[in-house]
């Protein structure tokens, strides 16, 4: 800038100007030397913007990836949770059901006969080819599961017993 301002100053001195200061408002750069530089300017943000958009997908990806691995095993926890829970309560039914089959037997009976019904007549497409006298319908037509044959056979054994007792009984004076 002295150079110029030196320059200036001597080719002025012939008008009677002496130049103080010289300053450069503006420099023009001819076109493609623009274009060259906004273009440089231009790929380096758009670097920028790559990085940073990789390292927002690299960020993204870590938490995907921990958020899937937590869910895994909270699902592996609550799974195994269920089935021990499952097993105790299968345990305790098993254990009522031979409990009921220990005191009343018949009462287990119809117990297992009822949720053979259940489970056998569920779906409503399900068809039987059965007797109407076979053993799974057993409980339709006496209460007490038992056929015309058994119950004959049962009345006479309790009066059977009903007259022995009767007769070993002695007889009050």
């Amino acid at each position: 800038m002295g150079r110029i301002r030196e320059q200036l100053d001597h080719e002025a001195d012939g008008y009677g100007i002496e130049v103080v200061d010289v300053r450069i408002r503006r420099a023009d750069l001819p076109e493609q030397n623009s274009q060259a530089v906004y273009q440089r300017m231009q790929t380096e943000r758009q670097r920028e913007a790559a990085e940073f958009r990789a390292q927002g997908g690299q960020k993204a990806q870590e938490i995907r990836s921990k958020a899937d691995r937590e869910a895994t095993v909270i699902i592996a926890e609550a799974n195994s949770t269920a089935e021990q829970t499952r097993g105790v309560g299968d345990a305790e039914r098993n254990r009522l059901f031979a409990e009921a089959y220990g005191k009343d037997a018949d009462f287990f009976a119809f117990y297992r006969s009822m949720s053979a019904y259940e489970n056998g007549l569920r779906s409503s497409d399900t068809r039987f080819l059965l007797r109407p006298d076979s053993d799974f319908f057993r409980y339709f037509g006496n209460p007490a599961g038992k056929s015309g044959a058994e119950t004959k056979s049962a009345a006479e054994n309790k009066s059977a017993a009903e007259n022995k007792s009767a007769a070993e009984t002695p007889a009050k004076p």
